[in-house]
């Protein structure tokens, strides 16, 4: 099966509520990137009395967009879907303005522990400060005034993702784990890939027709894209099995070839998500090499791992 169908076409309105969907608006952060495509999108749900979910970075301009558009209503609730500095930091500023309860999975972790002077390569893209004043596990349910919220823990991108589903509509917000515009990031030790193709098999069970991404447009259909990401990752496995067996014992010169027509500034991470393959092709028995993976790692398959 091919890969995933992205859609490219989104128009940010920087500072502006839009809205996307009955009783919901979207606010996108000017913060463009690479790794954010036009920036983070933050959702409010609900009308007189609201949920604001994602509320971003510590950003002046957006904290005012948000204020804005929230005036003359009551805030409740802020859902964070990780903790990333891209999505989580303005929390604490919302919750201090409005009084409202700040709700998440969890503070941030990896989703392993670090290896002997292994660093985190995310560790300043981590809020290590978020402590959510009420932890949610998968299943549980956020409710206000006219919506009600079930979290739904999808690790992969980050240990503590969670997507949120706004129940009775048939519309999840995704945040990180899917998006129209490109494939999430599942970097170690902050992600796994086991966790993520886990994830997605998760979403795939549901029967869910509108996705509402942390960056990007709205994604329609999203059964058929969700198998489209499932595709495409095995098919990078393949690439990875692929690659090795023709020689390549180290990533980084596998990335020269898998990744040979990606941004060269997105290189460090595709290594970080070639080596996320290989932790769990090296749980899977497939490959091996000494000592724990790691990008430094000397790679090679497994004696009747892989055929």
């Amino acid at each position: 099966m091919d890969g995933p169908a992205f859609n490219l076409d989104f128009k940010p309105a920087y500072g502006e509520a839009v809205t996307v969907a009955d009783g919901i608006e979207r606010i996108t952060v000017n913060n463009p990137s690479p790794f954010t495509f036009h920036g983070t999108n933050s959702y409010i749900v609900g009308k007189r009395s609201v949920c604001v979910i994602d509320p971003g970075p510590e950003d002046e301009a957006h904290f005012q967009a948000l204020m804005t558009a929230l005036a003359g209503r009551e805030v409740t609730h802020i859902a964070v879907s990780h903790t990333h500095r891209d999505h989580s930091p303005l929390a604490r500023r919302l919750k201090a303005e409005t009084g409202a309860f700040i709700v998440a999975e969890g503070p941030h972790r990896a989703a392993r522990p670090l290896h002997e002077g292994e660093t985190n390569p995310f560790a300043e893209s981590s809020d290590m400060d978020l402590r959510p004043d009420i932890s949610l596990a998968d299943g549980d349910l956020v409710e206000g005034d006219g919506w009600r919220l079930r979290a739904l823990a999808t690790p992969g991108h980050t240990a503590n993702h969670m997507a949120f589903s706004l129940e009775d509509t048939g519309t999840v917000f995704s945040a990180d784990h899917v998006m129209a515009w490109a494939t999430s990031i599942v970097a170690p030790p902050d992600g796994a890939m086991s966790d993520y193709m886990a994830s997605l098999d998760k979403l795939l069970a549901r029967d869910d027709r509108l996705y509402l991404p942390g960056h990007g447009g709205a994604l329609g259909e999203p059964a058929a894209f969700l198998r489209g990401l499932r595709a495409h990752r095995r098919m990078r496995e393949r690439a990875v099995l692929e690659r090795i067996r023709a020689g390549d014992r180290f990533i980084a010169d596998m990335v020269k070839i898998i990744y040979a027509s990606t941004d060269p500034r997105l290189h460090g991470a595709a290594a970080l998500s070639v080596l996320a393959h290989i932790e769990d092709l090296v749980e899977r028995g497939q490959v091996e090499t000494d000592g724990p993976p790691s990008l430094a790692g000397d790679y090679r398959l497994a004696a009747g791992g892989a055929s």
